[in-house]
This record gives C-alpha cells, structure tokens and sequence, in this order.
C-alpha cells in the first residue's frame, strides 16, 4: 500500500486550481466529474503522488455537506490497495468501520472510504490502483 492522494475540498474547482498552479508545479492536471461521489475533481499529478481538489456538484453531496460544516480544507488520505477487495475484506474483518460499499471513483477504480472514527479521526480512502483498474485504457487519454 502507499499514498495515493490527498483530497481537499473546495467551494470553487477553477479558483482553486489557480491558487494551487500558483505554488505547485505539475506536469499534468486532470479534471473529471465522478457522478457517483456527486463532485468534479482535479488531479494535480505530482512526482510520486496526486492531490485530488474537490468541489461539489450537488447540494446534496458529501462535500457539499462537509463545506458547510468544516469550510475548504483536506478531506480525506487515500491509500492504493494493489488488491482491494482482499484488503478491504482484511479492514473489516478487523473491525474498520467502512462508509458503504466498493464503488467506482476517479479514472473508474474501485474504491471505500473507512469511518474516521475506525483511523482516529482521518477519513481515509481505500482505492484501486490506476494499473489495475484501466488495463484496458490507455492512460495517456486521461490526461
């Protein structure tokens, strides 16, 4: 397992990566909108790993929800599980709390999200590895 992202949720998606291309330098920033988690994202690729910035898309959504009660900030710590549904499994047999079911999140992989309260207060992201999940798309497309 390793760092995959970092999540932070914004109010405003453009904005916000203008703030963020004013510090950060990134060879490659990918924008998509996930349906299924109600948020569009920018994937600011670093050397070794992404933040993820997230604005909500409805007002209904998780991070609309989080915006109003906590304002912009991190979100979540995501982690790459080379084979997900074991470690998942692992999670919750050792009593993690998981928010839902194994779901599809950016660049289509399966992902869970685990309680905060199960990691001491962190929201932490369960996600498939990019290789895993496209082996099938030419990832170059994405960018």
């Amino acid at each position: 397992m390793r760092i995959d992202h970092v999540a932070i949720a914004v109010n405003n998606l453009d904005d916000a990566l203008k703030d963020f291309e004013k510090a950060i330098k990134s060879d490659s920033i990918h924008i998509e909108e996930v349906p299924g988690e109600k948020v569009r994202v920018a994937i600011i690729q670093l050397e070794d790993t992404r933040i993820e910035l997230m604005e909500p898309t409805s007002t209904d959504g998780p991070i609309t929800k989080f915006l109003s009660e906590r304002g912009e900030g991190i979100h979540h710590l995501a982690i790459t599980a080379d084979r997900i549904d074991e470690d998942v499994k692992r999670a919750s047999d050792k009593g993690c709390r998981l928010l839902g079911t194994l779901r599809t999140g950016s660049y289509g992989r399966k992902i869970i999200f685990i309680h905060p309260k199960s990691l001491h207060g962190v929201l932490t992201e369960i996600c498939e590895s990019i290789s895993k999940a496209n082996k099938h798309i030419d990832l170059e497309s994405l960018e």
